[in-house]
C-alpha cells in the first residue's frame, strides 16, 4: 500500500485519501481517465487547468500509484496515462460525485450530462451506487455510457478550442 508521505499524521482513512486525490484538479484528470482520454492533450483539453498543473498532477497521481506511464512514440517520445488498479479502485468516488453533482449541484431542466446503460440487465442505471432497474453494484465495466447531446457539445467545443492553443505549454513528451 502506497501512502502519501505529506499526509497529515493521523490515522483517519479521509484525511489520508484526500492528501492524495483532494483537489479539484486531480479529480477531473481522474475523471477524464476513466472517460478514456489517455494523452495529455487530451486530458488538458478536457479538464481546463493549465498545461503546468496537469503535468504536475500527472506526476503526483503517477508517484502515488494511480497512474501510469506509457511510451506510444518513440520519435518523438510521447506518453500515455492509465489508471493502475489503485486509480480504477477510485471509480466508486466517482460515481458519488456524479450522482450528488447531478442531484444538488444542477437545476433539472439541464438533465443528466452522462446515462449509463446497465450491461447486466439491460437498462437504464440511474445515479448509481445500485442499478435503479435490478439493484446490483454498478462497476465501471458493466456500463455503457451515452452523453447527453449538451454534454457532447461542451466537450466537443472545449477540444475545439483547444486545438487554438495547442503548443502552450508542456507536451507529453515533457510530463
Amino acid at each position: 500500500m502506497s501512502v502519501n508521505k505529506t499526509a497529515p499524521e493521523t490515522l483517519c482513512p479521509i484525511s489520508r485519501a484526500e492528501a492524495v486525490v483532494g483537489d479539484r484538479w486531480t479529480v477531473l484528470v481522474l475523471r477524464e481517465l476513466f472517460m478514456g482520454s489517455h494523452r495529455f492533450d487530451e486530458i488538458h483539453a478536457q479538464t481546463g487547468a493549465t498545461p503546468q498543473m496537469v503535468a504536475a498532477r500527472l506526476k503526483s497521481m503517477e508517484g502515488d500509484g494511480l497512474v501510469s506511464r506509457r511510451a506510444y512514440s518513440e520519435r518523438p517520445l510521447r506518453y500515455e496515462y492509465h489508471l493502475t488498479e489503485k486509480g480504477q479502485a477510485f471509480y466508486s468516488v466517482v460515481l458519488a460525485l456524479r450522482a450528488w453533482g447531478e442531484t444538488w449541484c444542477k437545476s433539472g431542466e439541464e438533465g443528466v450530462a452522462v446515462v449509463y446503460t446497465h450491461k447486466t440487465c439491460g437498462h437504464t442505471a440511474g445515479l448509481g451506487p445500485l442499478c435503479d432497474h435490478c439493484g446490483e453494484l454498478l462497476r465501471r465495466e458493466e456500463l455503457i455510457s451515452q452523453q447527453s447531446p449538451a454534454y457532447a457539445a461542451e466537450r466537443s467545443a472545449r477540444r475545439e478550442a483547444f486545438k487554438g492553443i495547442r503548443g502552450a505549454g508542456p507536451s507529453d513528451q515533457e510530463v
